[in-house]
């Protein structure tokens, strides 16, 4: 169910263990520092069933820690009750992108506002790119990434 302002996130990629829950903790520091978290239900899920139950990649907690936010997560696949409870389903790219959609077109009265993430991104980084089997500069480069796309976007919609 949406938050009572009826603002809702939903932040997606393949597995829900790196970029989407990156996106999740750096978009929820920002709404609680800006003093407006309370008017938002924010979360992340996987397109695929690979990390069902799995915390985070180290690696990108290692990131988060060293910003000084917090994460804690466990990783969920989307699910058709998303797509008519959140205003927005925010995803990191065109695979995503197109399960997503794929998946809204099976749901009766899907209302969720489906698009890449990176179209809020104002150095024009369309796609967030996967770190899974990088290093830790790819997550930083998400982590970067993530917060230029959600500063942008919490500006639009709070």
């Amino acid at each position: 169910m949406a938050s009572n302002s009826g603002k809702s996130v939903l932040f997606v990629c393949l597995g829900n263990i790196c970029r989407s829950p990156i996106a999740e903790a750096v978009f929820r520091k920002m709404a609680t520092d800006r003093g407006v978290v309370g008017n938002w239900r924010i979360d992340s899920a996987a397109t695929s069933t690979y990390e069902i139950g799995n915390p985070p990649d180290y690696r990108g907690q290692s990131c988060m820690r060293k910003h000084g936010i917090s994460m804690s997560h466990v990783a969920r696949q989307v699910t058709k009750d998303d797509f008519t409870t959140f205003d927005h389903i925010l995803c990191m790219d065109e695979s995503n992108l197109r399960d997503l959609n794929r998946k809204a077109n099976q749901v009766k009265n899907s209302s969720a506002k489906i698009e890449l993430l990176g179209t809020y991104d104002p150095e024009k980084q369309l796609i967030i790119k996967d770190p899974y089997y990088g290093n830790d500069e790819d997550f930083e480069t998400v982590y970067e990434q993530c917060l230029r796309c959600c500063k942008a976007f919490l500006e639009e919609y709070s």
